[in-house]
């Protein structure tokens, strides 16, 4: 079920783009729908968190293996992972349903919906990431999808001057998260979420110089 909630969308994404050489309103539909069965089954996975305590942490593969550094791609469900489904899904649920009326005299639709999933699945794969190099992964999936819906009418040159300027702002940010990735691997030796903030207390009291500082 955790699997289906992080996939089914990015499922949909590629489903939906394809649905431009198929019958009107299949992207549309494709799309709407893996998105709401995910959004149900997060409400199930928050619900079996809240009630029965059931929480985990599903790897799907060992992503980065490389000396002593280590990275898998996983699904960590915890009570915020829990919420942050509901949220994430939910909202682009109700996104998805509105832009087929929306979008709906728009011959490239197909494409909208297809970008729309995809950002859902940049988000999930954020939110129940097990480490920095995953969450920065989301972060960039995020970004391009932001890219893309801003620059969706790329004809448009105002379009094309917001997307360029998200796109710099985001740049922007990817470089000052991938310098703080970078420091916590070289102070905690792990980029791993529950080993780095089980290791903090040891640094409570440490000094560290950065930048002469």
């Amino acid at each position: 079920m955790e699997y289906a909630i992080l996939f089914l969308p990015l499922i949909g994404s590629l489903v939906g783009y394809l649905g431009r050489f198929t019958t009107k309103y299949f992207a549309e539909i494709s799309t709407s729908l893996f998105v709401s069965i995910s959004a149900v089954l997060s409400i199930i996975v928050f619900w079996n968190g809240i009630q029965n305590d059931i929480y985990g942490n599903y790897k799907i593969f060992e992503w980065v293996s490389s000396g002593g550094f280590t990275a898998n791609w996983s699904i960590k469900i915890d009570p915020l992972s829990s919420i942050m489904l509901v949220v994430v899904t939910f909202v682009s649920a109700l996104v998805h349903i509105y832009s087929i009326g929306y979008m709906s005299h728009d011959p490239h639709k197909p494409r909208f919906m297809s970008y729309l999933s995809l950002f859902t699945f940049s988000m999930l794969a954020l939110v129940v990431s097990d480490n920095f190099l995953q969450l920065f992964f989301g972060w960039e999936g995020v970004g391009l999808c932001s890219y893309l819906l801003i620059g969706f009418w790329y004809k448009k040159e105002t379009a094309n001057n917001a997307a360029i300027k998200a796109f710099i702002v985001n740049r922007i940010g990817d470089f000052g998260l991938a310098i703080a990735i970078f420091l916590i691997f070289f102070f905690f030796g792990t980029i791993n979420f529950e080993e780095t903030f089980q290791a903090t207390s040891q640094f409570a009291e440490k000094k560290n110089n950065f930048f002469w500082l």
